[in-house]
């Protein structure tokens, strides 16, 4: 107590060690990149406007993607529900020929059931967080899975699944970038320790892992949209908007 009668109060104020980008940053920085890319898509008349939720979704979903290996995160929840109902949607586009109504709706319900809680928790068991996923690799393996699926199973255009493989793209690298960003401390004027281990061309510590996923990614090649014509729209575009030509033109 101090001699006017008033108390002393200290104020312990805690301060973390270091600050990372958490899953609700991730998520919204990715969905304003989405967004922001979108919309000037739309006014150069790249694309359409039926395509353009679905590459803001697309974005956003990248966004979070790199944090699947995760022990316990909300991305790793959402990350793996998404799969589940994509898987689930597939089995009944496909099995509704092969099945009765009803092996169909089972098929569905199994594939959802053991890929949000078995994969899950197997891949959860097996990986390692800002390890492989936390990579340009990881980045263009799922920039070939997603044109993929989007091409074979989803029968969208070729050049509406790269561009469906180009928004998950956009929103791992924003992910990417975002961790370095927080390995910063610019109070400290120095590089926290995490710097480094996100924005990479792969994991130079696990070749294993390194080797199988560069393997998935090459195993998924032929199957992917044509590239020719699509690569054509895409220079054309960037020629268009390096020229400074009207958009739409």
């Amino acid at each position: 107590m101090l001699a006017n009668g008033f108390f002393r109060i200290k104020l312990h104020v805690y301060t973390p060690a270091y600050a990372v980008a958490n899953f609700r940053t991730h998520l919204t920085v990715a969905a304003g990149v989405g967004a922001a890319a979108t919309s000037y898509g739309l006014y150069a008349g790249w694309w359409t406007l039926v395509h353009a939720p679905s590459l803001v979704l697309l974005t956003t979903l990248g966004g979070i993607m790199p944090d699947i290996d995760a022990d316990k995160s909300h991305s790793v929840r959402l990350i793996f529900t998404v799969l589940a109902v994509v898987a689930a949607f597939i089995a009944l586009s496909i099995g509704r020929g092969y099945l009765s109504t009803m092996g169909v709706l089972c098929l569905a319900l199994g594939l959802y059931i053991a890929i949000r809680d078995g994969v899950s928790v197997g891949f959860r068991m097996t990986t390692r967080h800002r390890a492989s996923w936390h990579s340009l690799l990881a980045t263009a393996g799922v920039t070939v899975a997603t044109s993929v699926i989007s091409y074979r199973f989803f029968a969208q255009p070729a050049r509406a699944a790269w561009l469906d493989g180009g928004a998950m793209a956009l929103g791992m690298v924003v992910h990417l970038l975002l961790d370095e960003c927080f390995a910063i401390d610019l109070e400290g004027a120095r590089l926290k320790r995490s710097f480094g281990t996100a924005l990479k061309l792969f994991d130079y510590r696990r070749p294993i892992a390194t080797v199988l996923m560069a393997g998935a990614a090459i195993a998924l090649v032929p199957w992917l949209p044509p590239w020719p014509a699509a690569f054509g729209t895409a220079t054309r575009a960037l020629q268009a908007a390096l020229g400074g030509s009207q958009p739409g033109a």
